[in-house]
């Protein structure tokens, strides 16, 4: 049926054709259920669906199984045996193999092509998140980012942020009256945090070219919505990087985007895996941000579906916005596990023909409890619903037909090569280097000022006023402050430390340049 992506069937003898409205796929959704029950077969009919549909789709791979969705699938393949008589069942009579258009992006470019933001764009609220910073820590951050507008210094890669910490350390007694206390030891656990964060490889996704919003919205020659599939397998490892960057993408989306009001179809579908990660001891003050997103966001046409386990991951108010959901089986071994399935149940429209509850408990894999919205946005009646089968192919693909993929792709080369452009770190640099300049100068003024002063002193003793036998230079025992201070700028400026140090003593010198 034009306008509707077909989910599976439903009814006593799955029959009836269970189907999402395109029309109202941007307004979220909701794909839940215990770990092997089906929620990657479900992700992956949806994205091709929205394909199909001209959508595009950006999605994460926690498990490298969704690169399958590159390859037609084939009959023969030991995982699709079973689908044939199951798209009988459903009424999928038009049932075929076809790959869907596939982009490949990887944050640490090894899987994909790199994926980078900067550290600017990032912000320091969710920078906060992904470094886990207290609340006086974040403080200084925010201190760290109005400096660099201040200064019209771009903060890029982490570089430009870990100089700027330094300096800010150096200059903390000034920046205090300013700002409220700068704390020396705030600044060395940020420094702290930002070098596990490298250590995690977390380095690589800040940096130039930042990655083109336009590129994620694309379609093919044939008018079928580019799949963007991100590698998640090895980001998982480091599940702050990665739920800090997703909802840094949505936050980008947001913001970017014009509003479209109510588009015939999404322009872009956003699927949000292993959601409890973005929530986990997420502060208030970002759930406010992620619900305002998940609020508003439909009106840019953009659809955002949350992948989790157990519908209660996800906070209420932001469960409450998702209408189109797909509960796979939750498992009732504890109260707790009872209560929450009895929470799930109950908010689903209820249908006579059968418990909504003990439904939940009971479907099997590859089948689910649907409930998708209809005209006006009302919920639909749940469904026990038997999910169709894929057309691509389930499983991934061999690591050669990845790299074949990534080398016909038509990002290739756009993001491979890093740009360095002057940014906070070089402007840091090259103040360091002329205060180290105008200190050496000061220093050579000094030495050069050693044999008049001896002149002066034969002078005397040829006029009888001075005897000095001595040819030496004169000796002080109290020299002035501010030679004490050229003469310790000039022992340091050999090495960073040196450097460091000259921009300590002339904290000013940066201010107004």
């Amino acid at each position: 049926m034009t306008g509707q992506l077909f989910l599976g069937g439903g009814g006593p003898d799955y029959s009836e054709h269970q189907q999402m409205a395109l029309g109202y796929a941007n307004r979220h959704g909701l794909i839940a259920g215990a770990t092997g029950t089906g929620k990657t077969v479900t992700l992956q009919i949806l994205a091709e669906g929205f394909s199909n549909a001209g959508v595009p789709v950006f999605l994460s791979d926690v498990k490298g199984d969704l690169s399958g969705l590159a390859k037609s699938g084939t009959p023969d393949h030991k995982l699709h045996g079973p689908f044939m008589s199951r798209a009988e069942k459903i009424g999928f009579a038009d049932y075929t193999y076809h790959a869907c258009p596939v982009t490949f992006w990887d944050l640490f470019a090894d899987q994909g092509h790199p994926v980078r933001t900067t550290v600017s764009e990032m912000g320091p609220l969710l920078l906060a998140r992904l470094l886990e910073l207290s609340e006086a820590q974040e403080g200084i951050l925010n201190i760290a980012f109005r400096l660099a507008d201040e200064e019209g210094m771009p903060l890029l890669d982490l570089k430009d942020l870990q100089a700027l910490l330094v300096w800010i350390g150096e200059n903390a007694k000034e920046l205090s009256l300013r700002y409220g206390n700068v704390s020396t030891a705030s600044i060395g656990a940020i420094q702290r945090r930002l070098l596990v964060l490298e250590n995690q490889g977390g380095a690589g996704l800040f940096g130039e070219p930042a990655l083109d919003l336009a590129d994620l919205m694309r379609t093919d020659a044939d008018g079928k919505g580019r799949i963007n599939i991100l590698a998640a397998d090895k980001l998982m490892n480091s599940p702050g990087l990665y739920a800090t960057f997703l909802l840094w993408l949505l936050s980008e989306l947001f913001e970017e985007l014009p509003e479209v009001g109510d588009p015939e179809k999404p322009k872009l579908v956003f699927f949000f895996d292993e959601a409890h990660l973005l929530f986990d001891d997420a502060p208030k003050a970002l759930v406010d941000k992620v619900e305002q997103v998940a609020r508003l966001i439909r009106s840019k046409g953009v659809g955002v579906y949350f992948i989790t386990q157990n519908p209660s991951d996800v906070p209420e108010d932001i469960l409450g916005q998702l209408g189109n959901r797909i509960q796979h089986a939750l498992r009732a071994f504890t109260a707790k596990d009872r209560k929450q399935l009895k929470l799930a149940a109950e908010t689903y429209r209820e249908n006579p023909r059968f418990s909504t509850e003990e439904a939940i408990r009971e479907v099997g894999v590859g089948e689910a409890v649907t409930s998708m919205l209809l005209k006006k946005g009302i919920p639909g009646i749940v469904e026990r619903t038997l999910i169709r089968p894929p057309s691509s192919q389930l499983g991934p693909i061999t690591k050669a037909e990845r790299a074949a993929f990534l080398a016909a792709s038509d990002m290739a080369g756009k993001y491979d090569q890093t740009l360095d452009r002057v940014s906070a770190f070089e402007m840091l640099k090259s103040r360091a280097e002329k205060a180290a300049a105008e200190a050496a100068a000061a220093e050579e003024k000094a030495e050069e000022e050693t044999p008049s002063l001896r002149e002066f002193n034969a002078a005397r003793r040829y006029s009888g006023k001075g005897v000095s036998r001595s040819t030496s230079r004169p000796k002080r025992i109290n020299p002035t402050f501010g030679e004490a201070m050229t003469k310790m700028v000039v022992k340091e400026l050999t090495g960073v430390t040196g450097r460091r140090m000259v921009r300590g003593i002339l904290g000013g010198l940066f201010k107004g340049r």
